[in-house]
């Protein structure tokens, strides 16, 4: 029997292409950027080529909610966890932004999808597109066919944008589109879509030797097996191996002190990260001392926020390393 989604996704696709169907062949010689494809559940329109490609296992992304405000920040938005794949089309001159974004919502729509927030450059203000794509949310540089991250999407004063979601009992799905005037009057479409699923575990191990071995090396060693929930600092049951070792780790030498140290991105402001980072910290310690019976003067905690990073905050990678307690021996 197939599945309400597939069906639902299946008529979606087939909406945006009869939809566009009567589009002129003059992108017809070029090709999409090697290695990209449509995301199977939303088709492009019609006469689009792909010029900006990623998809990410897991990541986050932060979907857009409100308008900026005084400080071209959100007023109000959601952050994301799951699968997320960001797809660009460099659709054919002779159709108007209006045209395709009005193609998008309306299979949008009629897949079920419910509009969460939507507006244009009169009503969401100048600059929107530039602080979406190079701050909130930033492009890599991966797989774009200009070799510049983003691609085109460069237009401030035409553009339309929506964001949505789906609920479906085997994980939610949100589209962000944004279809805009590109460099050259060519209308070019951005197409986000984040699965909601939850991250594979288990993929760093820790081991109370190689701990030891580092903080004899260097003085401090990275812990990324510690998982907290986005903006929290409750510990994750997944975590529990990670603490083991560090538990390990002290017993196995009673002499050793650390400094328990967080770390953050720089999602957030100043004063957030580092309250983030500081009560991150203190929730690794006061799990030592409860639960595996460690000497709580033994461990001092500390945040620090984004003040040490390791990688770069420009992408998803490097925020991810950021992120983190490091155990320093004084």
């Amino acid at each position: 029997m197939v599945s309400k989604s597939k069906v639902v996704f299946s008529l979606l696709g087939i909406f945006i292409l009869v939809a566009g169907i009567a589009t002129g062949i003059s992108l017809a010689h070029e090709k999409d950027i090697e290695g990209s494809k449509d995301h199977p559940l939303i088709s492009r329109f019609t006469g689009s080529v792909i010029t900006h490609y990623e998809v990410k296992k897991f990541d986050e992304y932060v979907l857009p909610l409100g308008k900026l405000n005084e400080e071209r920040k959100l007023s109000k938005s959601q952050r994301l966890e799951g699968k997320i794949t960001r797809i660009q089309y460099k659709a054919p001159e002779d159709r108007s932004t209006f045209e395709i974004y009005r193609n998008y919502e309306l299979a949008l729509k009629s897949a079920g999808f419910e509009i969460l927030f939507a507006g244009t450059e009169r009503e969401l203000g100048w600059r929107w597109t530039y602080q979406l794509y190079e701050d909130i949310n930033p492009f890599s540089y991966e797989k774009t066919l200009t070799g510049a991250a983003g691609g085109e999407i460069q237009s401030e004063e035409d553009f339309r944008y929506l964001s949505a979601k789906l609920s479906r009992p085997e994980g939610d799905v949100y589209v962000t589109l944004c279809v805009s005037a590109g460099r050259e009057q060519w209308p070019v479409t951005q197409l986000d879509v984040t699965e909601i699923q939850p991250m594979e575990k288990g993929l760093v191990k820790v081991n109370a030797n190689a701990l030891a071995r580092e903080i004899s090396r260097t003085g401090f060693v990275a812990i990324y097996g510690v998982y907290f929930g986005t903006g929290k600092a409750k510990i994750k049951p997944e975590s529990e191996s990670a603490l083991k070792e560090i538990a390990k780790l002290l017993r196995q030498n009673p002499d050793l002190t650390l400094y328990v140290v967080g770390h953050t991105d720089n999602k957030g402001g100043f004063d957030y990260n580092m309250d983030l980072s500081k009560r991150r910290a203190e929730a690794v310690v006061k799990t030592l001392v409860s639960k595996y019976n460690i000497n709580k003067e033994r461990l001092h905690s500390y945040g620090v926020g984004f003040l040490a990073p390791t990688a770069s905050n420009e992408t998803e990678e490097g925020r991810a390393k950021n992120r983190r307690v490091e155990l320093v021996k004084p």
